[in-house]
């Protein structure tokens, strides 16, 4: 089990102990109004295993946690202190990272003085530093040790009988949490994340933040992936990610001129894990979210090329904030694919040719990448296992993904050649076909079929040169202008038959044939 898989499965299990804690004890608040929790008064008590059992069913929809609440008897011995119930400083400087509570907090400090400007330098340092998203918005906030040093008087006690029931109960637990996990899972509360997005982007001047914090966030990404390999040192990088991407006015003026564009490129950095993680987080989202997605990167592109000049010195292929939104819109594009309906039952590896010891003439003359069968295999596809031809039908349809103001600018030439032979130097539209129109793909086909003719027909003119006959690489076909296509298919369906020097010979030939095959009176 790798390391990722048992971060996840203790945050998981720390998850799944809260809830049964929650429907054992409760939270300790009178007036809870929360159904599944002990403390309500419309709750019905559960034994130990129907609680465990419940619990996972809690995990399972990500249920509404309640907060340890104080009792009485802690007031008056004063064991919460005010330092306890308020900020420790009206700054919030000491705020490390952001949970939904946090926020909540700080917007109810705000909007009693009616000033923001604490909100708004909390939200700028927090989401432009990279370690302080990872931590924020987690499920397993609030911490066990927060929930010990919170929890009231005689709670040792009640501790130590839950954890007695729920070692009574953990082959439940361990064999319900073998079935949940999920590798591709994130550690992000997404329903959290998008409940405080929903109250910061009421307010303009956060909004505003969020733009800073975003330029000055994603230079120090790109370059982190790139070079430090941070998300193979600690897979909850990509939070970050997650959490951006949930901002619904990514595809806004604001962010279009130069935060978006800085946070593609370093989204396309990112490895390929990553990139499926995502795709196939997304694909659980459902139409709406998958459709956002692909909208914001369309506008991106849409935007980025309408706003510059293109031609055949400068390539739309060398624009790195086109380029960037393409493959981050290949991620959307596999999640549609993902979240509608597939079949790759029929998707078996086929059986490749026995390798030869004998080279052919194209890899001789080194062109064997030229001529090779078929489009090479897209690594974000073999990641997820499945191809665009295994849809039946994706969740967002194949024509919202084409791109019409790209196709106006791309050079297909150009792109062709980059795509055959500098793929590694050089990025072609091509390793996104999904983005390019039917006319455009029309013309790869062209040049493809252009080069292939040309080839064959100097391999001919080869293997004439070798066997020492005239060179003649052309097939000759003698049809009537009123049944060219009848006269071409029978010239083409009939065997080659081999010259003769005299025709009368022939004739003659032919003659005596038809005399001995006619029947006698």
């Amino acid at each position: 089990m790798t390391l990722v898989a048992v971060k996840n499965r203790a945050t998981a299990k720390h998850l799944i102990e809260r809830y049964f804690r929650q429907l054992t004890d409760g939270c300790g608040n009178g007036d809870c109004t929360n159904e599944l929790c002990a403390s309500c008064r419309d709750f019905r008590p559960l034994d130990n295993n129907a609680a465990a059992a419940k619990a996972l069913e809690l995990f399972k929809i990500n249920a509404k946690l309640c907060n340890p609440h104080p009792s009485k008897k802690d007031f008056l011995d004063g064991a919460m202190s005010e330092a306890d119930l308020c900020p420790a400083k009206e700054d919030f400087s000491d705020v490390s990272h952001l949970t939904e509570d946090t926020v909540a907090t700080i917007l109810s400090f705000c909007e009693e003085r009616g000033d923001y400007s604490a909100l708004i330098r909390i939200v700028g340092r927090i989401f432009s530093n990279s370690d302080a998203l990872i931590r924020s918005f987690r499920k397993d906030e609030p911490a066990a040790a927060d929930l010990d040093s919170s929890q009231p008087a005689g709670a040792d006690e009640r501790e130590k009988e839950g954890s007695e029931s729920m070692a009574a109960s953990s082959a439940a637990l361990d064999e319900g949490l073998d079935e949940m996990m999920d590798p591709c899972e994130v550690t992000v509360d997404i329903a959290a994340v998008r409940r405080v997005y929903d109250r910061l982007l009421s307010l303009d001047q956060v909004e505003a933040a969020l733009v800073n914090a975003l330029i000055y966030l994603t230079p120090n990404m790109e370059l982190d992936l790139e070079y430090l390999d941070v998300y193979e040192t600690n897979p909850d990088y990509l939070n970050i990610f997650v959490v951006v991407l949930e901002n619904g006015n990514l595809h806004s003026p604001e962010y279009l001129e130069v935060a978006l564009p800085q946070f593609c490129k370093a989204m396309s950095k990112l490895p390929v894990a990553a990139l499926a993680r995502l795709a196939k987080l997304w694909s659980g989202y459902g139409l709406g979210h998958v459709r956002r997605m692909a909208e914001t990167f369309q506008q991106l592109i849409t935007f980025t090329v309408v706003s510059n000049e293109y031609d055949s010195e400068t390539l739309v292929n060398d624009d790195r904030t086109v380029v960037a939104a393409a493959q981050c819109l290949k991620v959307a594009f596999y999640a549609s694919i993902l979240g509608g309906d597939v079949d790759v039952e029929h998707n078996e590896e086929e059986e490749e040719d026995p390798e030869s010891d004998e080279l052919t003439l194209h890899e001789l003359l080194g062109e064997e990448r030229l001529y090779k069968k078929g489009p090479p295999a897209d690594p974000l596809e073999l990641e997820l296992g499945v191809r665009p031809v295994d849809s039946i039908r994706p969740l967002v349809p194949y024509e919202d993904f084409v791109n019409e103001s790209l196709n106006e600018v791309v050079e297909m030439d150009k792109d062709f050649t980059f795509f055959k032979v500098n793929a590694e130097t050089k990025f072609s539209f091509q390793s996104c076909p999904f983005i390019l129109s039917v006319i455009t793909k029309n013309q790869g086909l062209y040049y493809d079929n252009r080069i292939r003719m040309y080839s064959e027909r100097r391999l001919t003119a080869l293997y004439s040169m070798v066997q020492g006959q005239q060179p003649n690489p052309y097939l000759k076909l003698k049809v009537r202008r009123d049944h060219i296509i009848d006269d071409a298919l029978v010239r083409v369906s009939r065997p080659r038959v081999t010259r003769v020097q005299d025709p009368r010979q022939e004739l003659l030939r032919v003659s005596g044939r038809n005399q001995r095959l006619r029947p006698e009176t």
